[in-house]
């Protein structure tokens, strides 16, 4: 089989951010309304008063500091609490395709290959802008690319699974090489009136040139030495948010149909699995912990990737050892673990060894070693 590497990265960073500052005003006037409106039910115990939100409350528990966001000015209207995007029409390019293209033209350019040069076009994220047709297909005909696209989803951990389908389609000559894209817009999904999240996910595309190693010709090149995929069901991780939503009308609209997690279960779960993984793929790949220089992971919370690292060290990790790019993108679901390779890995040496995880929703895992080459 042929041996596939990544040859370019790209990323697209949306213009406006919130600083938790700003988030942290619009979230408290809200409560605040909301305690004044309900003042009668709250005191007779029918309605729960709303707790404030602070920087300080952030900050601890999840190490964001900013968010970038497509839109901001509707996020931080009280009254509303949500972007304010308009429709496009069926003939104009929609806006998750319009973010992959930015990205993947920037990753086409540092790979040195143009869209005739490729032949996969895979978009994988934790939501898509529809069901059908595929948002890869849209951003193939942007793109002018032939052959083939399709969409998947496995939550936080669709890049690594990404890789692996693209590393697939490569090894087998079904590709000569792959484009993955991972076009989240976190900010649509978001329940910013829930104190325990609102301040949790940012906006980004990032993406991927996967091809044989024969034909690369980059100065950035990683041999995708080995990766590993695994899955778990759980419910702590869930949005209800569907097509069926329909039949019951009870429902629509209701909390459910946006990001809910329950944090602490999510916590105490992952970190270990996410740990062991890494360790078992560092393991398949006849490698030891002591040999790789680097960790991607993916960006959710700065506690937990702190807790891992030192779970697969066996030591807190140096500077720079496991990048954290969450401060200022926050959680970006799929593509934070590609921002931070993106980000930092141009200073990496060749032979040197890292390692790039994702972990989500699903429960999934997925972790991809990689050698500067």
């Amino acid at each position: 089989m042929k041996q596939a590497v990544i040859s370019g990265t790209g990323l697209y960073t949306p213009a406006q951010s919130i600083t938790n500052e700003e988030l942290v005003q619009c979230f408290n006037a809200y409560a605040e309304q909301f305690n004044a409106e309900h003042a009668a039910a709250i005191a007779d115990g029918s309605v729960t008063a709303l707790e404030m939100s602070s920087v300080a409350f952030i900050e601890k528990a999840s190490g964001i500091k900013a968010r970038y966001v497509m839109e901001k000015s509707g996020i931080l209207d009280p009254q509303r609490m949500v972007s304010r995007i308009a429709e496009r029409g069926d003939d104009e390019l929609s806006l998750q395709a319009e973010i992959c293209v930015a990205a993947a033209r920037q990753a086409l350019d540092r790979a040195g290959r143009t869209p005739a040069d490729i032949d996969m076009v895979l978009v994988a994220c934790s939501n898509m802008q529809r069901a059908y047709p595929a948002m890869a297909v849209e951003v193939q005909g942007a793109l002018g690319i032939e052959g083939y696209g399709f969409d998947m989803n496995v939550a936080c951990s669709s890049a690594t699974f990404g890789i692996q389908q693209a590393v697939a389609a490569v090894q087998s000559g079904q590709a000569r090489a792959v484009l993955v894209l991972n076009p989240e817009i976190t900010s649509g999904h978001l329940n910013w009136r829930d104190r325990d999240s609102h301040f949790i996910f940012g906006d980004a595309c990032t993406a991927i040139v996967i091809e044989a190693a024969d034909t690369a010709t980059s100065a950035q090149r990683w041999e995708i030495v080995e990766s590993k995929l695994k899955t778990s069901f759980s419910n702590n991780i869930r949005n209800n948010f569907g097509f069926l939503n329909r039949f019951d009308e009870t429902g629509v609209g209701q909390p459910d149909k946006l990001f809910r997690q329950q944090g602490r279960k999510v916590f105490k779960d992952v970190c270990p699995m996410a740990a062991e993984m890494i360790k078992d793929t560092i393991a398949s790949a006849g490698l030891e912990v002591p040999q790789v220089s680097r960790y991607w992971l993916h960006q959710a919370n700065l506690n937990m990737n702190l807790l891992i690292s030192r779970m697969v060290l066996g030591r807190d990790a140096e500077p720079g050892e496991a990048p954290v790019i969450l401060d200022t993108y926050a959680n970006t679901s799929s593509a934070g673990s590609v921002i931070a390779f993106h980000k930092h890995s141009d200073d990496m040496q060749p032979g040197q060894l890292g390692v790039i995880c994702s972990f989500g929703a699903g429960y999934s895992i997925g972790c991809v070693v990689v050698k500067r080459l």
